[in-house]
This record gives C-alpha cells, sequence and structure tokens, in this order.
C-alpha cells in the first residue's frame, strides 16, 4: 500500500514539474491568421524565423542560421583566389583552407604554402588569419621552413579576397532582389 501511494506520489510531482516548466507563453491564444493551420506551412514560417525544437532550455535564447559554403562569401573568394594552388585540405565546418606546397618553377629550392582561418563570416579585415609559409630546401634535401606573416604576399592575398567576397556579396543580393 505504501508502495503505490509513493508511486502516484511521485507521478503527480513528476507531472507538475514538466508542466510547471513549460513558461507562462505555454497555452499563449495566438490568431490563425498570424499562424499557418496547415502543417508544411507552419513548419516553413518556424524555419524562416529560426525556430525550432527546444530541449530543457539548451537553446534559450538562441538562433541558429546555417549557411552552405555556396552562400559564404568569404569562402567562395578565397577558393577563387586560391585557385591556382593544389589544397591539402578544405574544412568548411572548421573554417580553414589549407594548401599544398606550391613552387613556380622559378626557384626550384623554394615553396610556399598558404593557410587561410576564416574567423567570421562578416566581410571585414579582421574575418580572416592568413598565414603563409616559406620552405627553402638545400640541394642536399635539408629544408628550413620559415613563418612569414608581415610579406606582401598576405597583404595582396587578404585585399584580393575581400574585394572578390564584396562583389560576390553584391551579386548575390542583386539576385535576390530579382527573384522577389
Amino acid at each position: 500500500m505504501n508502495y503505490i501511494f509513493f508511486a502516484k506520489l511521485f507521478f503527480y510531482i513528476f507531472t507538475f514539474a514538466i508542466l510547471s516548466s513549460c513558461g507562462k507563453d505555454f497555452f499563449k491564444y495566438s490568431s490563425a491568421k498570424d499562424n499557418p493551420v496547415i502543417g508544411k506551412e507552419r513548419a516553413k514560417k518556424n524555419v524562416s524565423e529560426g525556430r525550432g525544437v527546444n530541449l530543457g532550455g539548451l537553446g534559450v535564447g538562441r538562433s541558429t542560421t546555417y549557411e552552405f559554403s555556396t552562400s559564404n562569401p568569404l569562402w567562395r573568394a578565397s577558393l577563387d583566389t586560391l585557385d591556382f594552388i593544389p589544397m591539402a585540405t578544405i574544412d568548411y565546418s572548421g573554417g580553414t583552407i589549407v594548401s599544398d606546397w606550391y613552387s613556380d618553377g622559378t626557384e626550384k629550392n623554394e615553396a610556399i604554402k598558404i593557410t587561410v582561418r576564416f574567423l567570421s563570416n562578416e566581410i571585414r579585415t579582421d574575418s580572416l588569419k592568413i598565414i603563409v609559409h616559406k620552405k627553402i630546401c638545400s640541394p642536399s634535401q635539408i629544408c628550413n621552413v620559415d613563418l612569414i606573416n608581415n610579406s606582401v604576399l598576405v597583404d595582396e592575398l587578404q585585399s584580393t579576397i575581400l574585394r572578390k567576397a564584396v562583389l560576390i556579396d553584391k551579386e548575390q543580393r542583386s539576385s535576390k532582389t530579382k527573384k522577389r
């Protein structure tokens, strides 16, 4: 008998706790003219507003924007700028592009490796970090690798990428307004 009493008590307390955590707006009135009745339209509206499932407050106050690499102007501009060099690693989710060692053929014992790190999706100078390594090998195949961050090459790469990103962004915005 005690077991049944405590089981019911636990069930009621648990149910009360779950329902009270729904918040004050759980039973909020909403008009049908503001919210679509058809499920697919309602889901489309929720996605466009950035709403989704919230489990235990894990996503409270945060909205998520997902961008594909083809819609990120900085990413596209970086790949367009570095298309002459073979790539070792391209990781959009990690925000890095790492090239392979590249030599233009004029200096047989010198090669460069370029790393682009994306710090933000905004088109600004502090959104990119470009690192250039230079490898110089002796005829006996002993190589020294140096980091050259403050070089003309880094400045030229950054300005070229940013200029292309601005043009791509303008092109995307104009195509969106034409579709509307």
